[in-house]
């Protein structure tokens, strides 16, 4: 059947499909396509036939053989140009298929040269010095750069358009047209509030977001992080990875055994299983398995060593100092945070968010960023922001909490001794005469209802009872340990600014629409108080704060406008992409494909290479022949070994 098929070039026929010379195709599959052509050329022909027909006068039809000559002619000319059409697109397309054709052989034929370079390149650094005097590194850098940037250009007017549209579709005002959903999460507070200046026509938001260290794409440490803790924590790193690839391997085994795969929680228990394998305790002996990455002495030499050297001490050709030397090299101690700064600002340049004002505190791993310089929110225009980027580290965070429990306590000794005034000076300024409020009332009754109640029972009265509720708010359920470990305070919060609101009402009662000095003096203090507390609720609450990185923005922006607000919620959604590897799911974190899923001959090559199976001897298969009913016995294992078993011991020898 394969010898029937004309196979084109050795075949030259006019008619047969797919020759030389053919005006037939076998992808036409059997079509008459000389009937198809002479239908086409037809109706074009009798389409100008009859417009001719209908256009001109009778008198010129009569003269004119509308249906003879001129209808032949144009038959002709149809033909003729038709015919040359086609012969173009038909020379044309062979023309590029050639191209196309040759394109792929030398493409094929440089891989055996070096990637990126074109087989000309290549033998011109031959000609001139050979090709390992010459290289096209540099070339390819600046090529990938110039793909990278335009790509990060496309992407971010594609996410200013998604954000964009998103805005208009839903309407959105709040913290929901901010931040995207994927990031929500690192959110410790949003606050939109009116303005003090302008209420009306603008808003300002305060936005905090935390990235834990886990988070983090690089690392970040303090600046007065000792050289052994970072030594210990690349340690820690390398540890997790090896026990991570062994888990890996004892996963592949037990799916080549026909088990199943480990769940979430055992494959939890078996990679605590394998830490001793790696690491112990043990600190005293120098065999320690503690010990296998980095000897005990040398440990020894750099304990207790930070970023800076007592000159009078320092001594270049020390082993510390060398240690601690290269460590400094390798940019382990400022990587992360120069990262996240370089990060940040990169991408307002690119937002069109200029700043007039940095300050970057870099030993203190703080990062001030405003857009003008001024802070007078009187001289400032209506659209501006602010950004602070700091690192807490556990013993910071420790420090910020205890400082703000201790100005909670002022906040609340203050407006408590506000309130005893304003109810004081109340009290003071009662009329001499008559029921002023329910407590003249009370007391005017109660010495009838004592009275009445000795006499008819012996139930307690109102005044020995016991009372707990202070008429402000509700009574306040007892803290766990978490809540007294974690203080949020809300329940002080709102009492305090109802008391503050309260006194403000009692100064009303009392004074009415007279304003003598102490009136004056009082409502100064309460406005002073109530600004002040506006101001602190504000802030991060510290107990709400994991240790990591901590971005703190705050931006005054338009209602209707809300220019910066949308410029800066791309800034916002752009750093946390790059800086960030977002909340990750342990289940879907550790899921790979199944062994049997897995292909080696995913990646083709044009190469002729010869399988296993082909190489097997001829006795082989003789006496597969000659034996066709015995069966395999035991279990072969034909999985190819992708990676090497850690061991301990070459680390060692290293």
């Amino acid at each position: 059947m394969a010898a029937d098929m004309p196979r084109s070039p050795n075949v030259f026929h006019p008619t047969k499909p797919s020759a030389v010379g053919s005006r037939n195709s076998l992808a036409q599959e059997g079509r008459a396509q000389k009937e198809e052509y002479d239908r086409l050329i037809q109706e074009e022909t009798d389409k100008v036939a009859n417009l001719i027909h209908t256009k001109l006068p009778k008198p010129v039809l009569e003269q004119l053989d509308v249906m003879g000559g001129v209808k032949e002619k144009l038959y002709n000319y149809f033909n003729q140009n038709y015919q040359n059409m086609f012969n173009r697109y038909i020379v044309t397309t062979e023309d590029e298929m050639v191209k196309k054709i040759r394109g792929f052989i030398d493409k094929e034929e440089t891989k055996t040269l070096a990637r990126y370079t074109p087989k000309e390149i290549a033998e011109m650094l031959d000609q001139i010095g050979g090709a390992d005097k010459f290289n096209t590194g540099e070339i390819e850098k600046s090529i990938v750069n110039m793909y990278g940037h335009l790509q990060g250009h496309v992407q971010r007017g594609l996410n200013d358009l998604e954000n964009e549209t998103n805005a208009l579709l839903r309407q959105k005002t709040d913290v929901g047209a901010f931040i995207r959903g994927e990031n929500a999460y690192s959110i410790v507070k949003c606050a939109f509030k009116d303005n003090e200046v302008r209420p009306k026509t603008v808003s300002d938001v305060k936005l905090s977001v935390n990235i834990l260290d886990s988070e983090l794409i690089s690392p970040i440490f303090q600046y007065q992080a000792t050289v052994e803790y970072i030594i210990k924590e690349q340690i820690s790193k390398t540890v997790m990875e090896m026990i991570d690839r062994e888990i890996e391997l004892y996963q592949d085994q037990l799916v080549d055994e026909g088990k199943d795969e480990l769940t979430d929680t055992e494959m939890m228990f078996e990679k605590i299983k394998r830490v001793p394998e790696f690491t112990d305790d043990d600190t005293e002996s120098e065999d320690s398995k503690r010990y296998a990455f980095m000897a005990k002495n040398l440990v020894e030499k750099i304990e207790g060593l930070r970023a800076e050297i007592d000159p009078e001490e320092f001594d270049p050709q020390n082993i510390r100092e060398n240690i601690k030397k290269i460590v400094d090299t390798e940019n382990i101690r400022n990587r992360g945070f120069n990262t996240a700064i370089n990060n940040l600002t990169s991408i307002l340049d690119t937002s069109k968010m200029g700043y007039q004002y940095v300050e970057n505190l870099k030993n203190a791993r703080e990062l001030v960023l405003r857009e003008y310089e001024d802070t007078d929110p009187i001289q400032l225009p209506d659209e501006r922001y602010q950004i602070r980027l700091k690192y807490f580290d556990n013993a910071q965070l420790l420090k910020q909490r205890d400082s703000f429990d201790r100005q909670m306590d002022e906040f609340q000794k203050e407006i408590v001794h506000l309130w005893d005034i304003a109810e004081q000076v109340y009290q003071d300024n009662k009329g001499l005469f008559g029921i002023a409020d329910y407590n003249d009332l009370c007391k005017k009754a109660d010495k009838k209802i004592i009275r009445a109640k000795k006499k008819e029972s012996s139930d307690s009265i109102y005044k020995d009872q016991e009372h707990n509720w202070n008429r402000i708010m509700r009574l306040r359920e007892e803290d766990t340990d978490v809540e007294r470990l974690n203080k949020t305070y809300v329940y002080e919060k709102d009492l305090l600014k109802k008391m503050l609101r309260k006194s403000k009402e009692k100064v009303q009662k009392t004074f009415g629409y007279q304003n003598p000095r102490a009136r004056v003096v009082m409502d100064e203090e309460i406005e002073f108080l109530a600004r002040e507390f506006e101001a602190f609720d504000y802030l991060i609450n510290p107990y709400h704060i994991n240790p990591g990185l901590i971005l703190d923005i705050d931006i005054t922006s338009i209602k209707r406008k809300k220019y910066t607000l949308n410029s800066m919620a791309n800034v916002l959604n752009e750093f946390l992409n790059g800086v960030s590897k977002g909340f990750q799911d342990a289940a879907f974190a550790s899921f790979k494909r199944r062994r049997s899923t897995v292909r080696d001959d995913i990646d083709q090559t044009f190469g002729h290479e010869k399988h296993e199976a082909e190489e097997l001897p001829d006795s082989s298969s003789a006496q597969s022949n000659s034996a066709p009913a015995t069966k395999a016995k035991g279990k072969a294992d034909v999985t190819p070994s992708r990676r090497k078993k850690v061991n301990l011991d070459e680390l060692r020898e290293m």
